[in-house]
């Protein structure tokens, strides 16, 4: 059965939200066939033509389908009865397991590994009455910052078309920053959530290791692996939290999750938030060279509106190096092909790579990951010094409690990135991610504003401010974070992607 479209839509897509859609649709001035449609209709125009944003790897040929049966539920419960994500069109990246849809991480050796089930968390989102719409471009096997892979190739930013969006989410953040979804799915090894949400001006959180389930994500190392939403607000973050957070027995990482979930992470929705907060200011974390004023002036002027706001800024000068950090720490490149391989070993017969080893050998690896696949197949043997970073992971964590305890930190700040985001062809650089990602500490970048504009970018370049909390602090986080948000507003639109005749 297909829902009749209005014969005139009341509801503005752009920027649109949650709340916005749930009440659209209760007032019976939106059908989210329609919704559905609108997305589809600005894919098409934007990421397949016009700019060609390429963040979309696979649309769901379902999506329509899917529209018509949550309309049919809403409609014989005369729209009142709806789950809090009804007919909210989701983009997930292409590393997390869709039932029915290719899941490449963005790998043609993997175009043909269709899974026959959802990802835990794909399957709350189908419970909560999510559409799942697409599936997005990332940086290949999620093993760089800059979003380009052998399958489409490279996303662009939409606010600056001559730059990446950063990654590995790009194509994530890229499609909700243009207002493809209404709802963004994304992973997080080291930066690859936050390291989007600051370049495309959204919200990414990467929660704390163990709130929300792995289960169905193609990994780089599960020491550090995550999932976590990217959204165009906090609230609506919030919202996706409180659907995909939880236990899952398949991901032994979850078990202490639920005894640290509040009823619901909106009630820490405060516009005065920052009063009374504590933040302690990174001071390592800043850049002091030219190439850093941009990002600079941008956090300059943030900080001063949260401390206007109420909150107290405390410079912290302990020497915590993010670049020594991303030498001494990580171990995703130990775990790599452990953890790959285990998950290749399960895939069916038809797919024929069956371990790291064969992926590098094919010759049919992206030139920006094949040394990183190589670093790793030699990193895997290497126990002493794994061993060695896991130690130092510890006492990263212990170091970072005392000092948020000793100065009575409610969380620390500072810019996700020092320089703006590379332009196309570079890589990555200067990030400040590593600090979650070491300690599996929960952090949340939201839009800080943006650099003066040029020629190929308008608005400016967007940059993000980061907050780091202590360990199941997501509610925190998401105060301080709704709080900066409210008072800075620097969310706005990209130029690149304006709303259809």
């Amino acid at each position: 059965m297909k829902t009749a479209l209005k014969s005139q839509t009341q509801f503005d897509i752009e920027e649109a939200t949650i709340a916005g859609v749930r009440a659209a649709i209760r007032n019976d001035t939106l059908t989210v066939r329609q919704l559905v449609q609108e997305y589809l209709d600005r894919i098409a125009a934007y990421d397949r033509h016009g700019p060609r944003i390429n963040s979309i790897i696979r649309l769901n040929p379902e999506a329509l389908a899917d529209a018509d049966r949550i309309d049919a539920v809403a409609a014989a419960s005369s729209r009142q009865k709806i789950g809090p994500l009804c007919g909210v069109p989701v983009l997930v990246k292409d590393n997390i397991e869709t039932k029915g849809l290719a899941t490449t991480a963005g790998s043609p050796l993997l175009k043909d590994n269709v899974p026959q089930d959802d990802a835990f968390i794909v399957k709350k989102l189908r419970e909560a009455g999510a559409i799942i719409l697409a599936k997005t471009n990332l940086h290949e096997l999620a093993s760089g910052g800059e979003t380009v892979s052998t399958l489409i190739g490279q996303t662009l930013n939409p606010y600056d078309l001559s730059r990446t969006p950063g990654g590995s989410s790009g194509g994530t953040a890229a499609g909700i920053a243009a207002n493809l979804g209404l709802l963004g799915i994304g992973s997080d090894g080291v930066n690859s959530i936050r390291s989007p949400a600051s370049a495309n001006n959204l919200v990414g959180l990467r929660p704390t290791m163990g709130l929300i389930s792995r289960t169905g994500l193609i990994p780089c190392g599960l020491t550090h692996d995550t999932i976590g939403p990217i959204t165009r607000t906090v609230t609506d973050t919030a919202i996706l939290l409180d659907v995909i957070a939880g236990y899952d027995r398949e991901d032994p990482s979850t078990h202490e999750a639920s005894a640290h979930i509040p009823p619901t992470y909106t009630s820490f929705l405060d516009r005065d938030g920052m009063k009374g907060a504590r933040i302690g200011i990174l001071t390592h974390f800043f850049g002091h060279k030219p190439q850093h004023q941009p990002v600079n002036s941008v956090m300059q002027k943030a900080l001063a509106i949260l401390e206007q706001q109420g909150a107290a800024l405390v410079a912290i000068d302990d020497p915590i190096n993010p670049d020594e950090l991303l030498t001494s720490t990580l171990v995703h490149h130990y775990e790599m092909a452990q953890d790959l391989d285990a998950y290749l070993a399960k895939l069916p017969p038809n797919i024929m790579v069956r371990s790291l080893a064969d992926i590098a050998a094919s010759g049919l690896v992206h030139p920006s990951v094949a040394g990183t696949l190589s670093t790793a197949m030699e990193l895997g043997a290497k126990k002493i010094i794994y061993r060695e970073r896991l130690q130092r992971q510890a006492a990263l964590r212990h170091r970072l409690l005392d000092l948020m305890a000793r100065h009575r930190i409610d969380a620390l700040a500072f810019p996700h990135q020092r320089r703006l985001v590379v332009p196309i062809g570079e890589t990555q650089s200067e990030r400040n991610g590593v600090l979650a990602s070491a300690t599996g500490f929960p952090s949340i970048a939201v839009p800080a504003g943006f650099s003066a504009p040029g020629p190929d970018a308008p608005l400016g370049v967007p940059v993000g401010i980061e907050f780091l909390g202590r360990p199941f602090s997501e509610a925190v986080l998401i105060r301080l974070a709704y709080a900066a948000e409210q008072a800075i507003q620097a969310r706005m639109a990209p130029h690149t992607t304006p709303a259809l005749g």
